[in-house]
């Protein structure tokens, strides 16, 4: 069965996004087609949409945070039907034989396929897969609000798991936006005392509301001070460069500086804000399809959603200027 796809593209960097119909071609043995019921729009779709990071082939369809329902499985799909509502973020194959596939590290294969390079994505009424990648969702889950789990959740949730953070440990957060949001709910479901940093004194009330313990001014010297040598984690959720050796000086010893921002210039960490209190400084991608199931039960145990707004498919272009003038609160979600 041939799928023609209704999706919208852009035809050029920074391009309007138009409606564009493509034909998906035969399903391959280990593929499932996924009709689109939602699909979040994530910083990521800005930075291909504009080709910022040189990897972007147009027409270019964005869209890598899909909720939808299976509606074609391959003969050698293992563990969906159809039928089966399931999720799919960055990732929609890998290699399934190199040592990081074997040990379960999907999200490190070096020949994963990416859901929007090279290929189109979740701005459509149909997406393709290999089932791996396809995530079944657990019952009772938010359809509307489940989508940027699969992207913004789990860049997220993953450096909580790799960073051993215990429910004891004081943790920090840089930038409450798309990803710092999603990252201080699943802190304080998982414990810890959290300390937010942000620049935006308007947001400080929504923050405290969202699980910060306490709002850090993050241009202040002072505010910094005030918790110095205290926290055991961070996770930087922004892109723009920082004054690194502040957010150390926060640190207490064995710290970690966890990043997960695509800051593009190079990060200036002193050897010896790290030597003395065996502090370290690590980065990651999103994590395993294993992980990404964990993670959504553990959503559904806690109630936990990103924040969202909604816009139908067909106001992609106003969703877009919405999210590049800094408007998202916090994520957005397009409704096919």
């Amino acid at each position: 069965m041939m799928i023609e796809v209704n999706a919208y593209a852009a035809h050029e960097a920074q391009g309007k996004l138009s409606p564009f119909q493509f034909d998906l071609g035969e399903l391959g043995s280990e593929q499932v087609d996924i009709k689109v019921h939602y699909c979040g729009m994530c910083h990521s779709d800005l930075s291909m949409l504009n080709n910022e990071w040189g990897l972007t082939q147009y027409p270019f369809v964005p869209g890598h945070e899909v909720v939808g329902e299976v509606i074609a499985v391959g003969d050698e799909v293992k563990n969906l039907a159809k039928g089966d509502l399931v999720g799919l973020g960055w990732f929609s194959a890998s290699c399934m034989h190199c040592n990081e596939c074997m040990d379960g590290s999907h999200h490190l294969c070096a020949t994963a396929e990416q859901t929007i390079v090279g290929r189109h994505g979740g701005f459509a009424d149909h997406v393709r897969s290999h089932w791996s990648w396809a995530t079944p969702l657990p019952k009772g889950i938010d359809m509307a609000k489940a989508g940027p789990l699969l992207c913004g959740g789990i860049t997220v949730f993953n450096p909580i798991i790799l960073s051993g953070v215990k429910p004891t440990d004081k943790v920090g957060v840089i930038g409450i936006g798309g990803l710092g949001h999603m990252a201080l709910k699943f802190l304080k479901n998982w414990g810890c005392e959290v300390i937010a940093f942000s620049s935006n004194p308007a947001k400080k009330e929504q923050i405290m509301a969202m699980g910060a313990t306490k709002v850090i001014n993050s241009r202040d010297p002072k505010d910094l001070e005030s918790i110095a040598g205290s926290l055991n984690f961070i996770l930087n959720t922004t892109n723009v460069t920082l004054d690194w050796n502040s957010y150390l000086g926060t640190l207490a010893p064995k710290g970690k500086l966890h990043n997960v921002g695509a800051v593009l210039e190079p990060m200036a960490i002193p050897a010896f804000s790290l030597i003395g209190g065996e502090k370290s400084v690590g980065g990651s991608p999103l994590g395993s399809p294993a992980l990404t199931r964990q993670m959504l039960d553990f959503c559904v145990r806690h109630n936990i959603y990103p924040t969202t707004e909604e816009f139908p498919l067909a106001e992609v272009n106003a969703a877009i200027k919405h999210l590049e003038e800094g408007k998202a609160r916090f994520r957005i979600v397009l409704k096919v």
